[in-house]
């Protein structure tokens, strides 16, 4: 099931490069980006509260509330660079140079997670690293 949800991930964030790039052709990309993170706010705690999960936050270890905290953080200001980017880039270059993150997780959860990284692994990083490099060309 992670698969589908994987894949419509990435539709999703095309579909987020794409809208992106229109609403901050005339806007300051800060200000962009606070707006999709209100919308954000409201679809994630509609979730939440209709789902009737609000009471499990009490239930949150401080360890996790700690990482949740951190990947907030790393979440905001991935998002204010890339509204950034798009404002002056081409999405179509953007956005393939912004999926440098799946090369930088892959090397970060070898590093820290102790995961296994298979010779099918480190060959689509490869690619995906030469693709982001020939984005970067001119």
């Amino acid at each position: 099931m992670w698969k589908y949800y994987a894949l419509l991930s990435a539709f999703f964030a095309a579909l987020t490069a794409i809208f992106a790039k229109i609403g901050v052709k005339d806007i300051n990309s800060d200000l962009a980006t606070a707006i999709r993170t209100a919308v954000i706010l409201c679809i994630t705690w509609g979730i939440v509260l209709f789902g009737s999960h609000a009471g499990e936050i009490r239930d949150i270890p401080r360890h996790s509330w700690l990482f949740l905290i951190l990947s907030g953080a790393a979440t905001g200001l991935s998002w204010l660079f890339y509204f950034k980017a798009l404002q002056s880039g081409n999405v179509s270059r953007v956005a393939p140079i912004d999926k440098l993150s799946v090369v930088i997780t892959i090397v970060l959860s070898f590093l820290f997670l102790k995961e296994e990284v298979s010779l099918r692994v480190v060959i689509g990083a490869l690619l995906i690293t030469s693709g982001s490099i020939v984005m970067l060309l001119k």
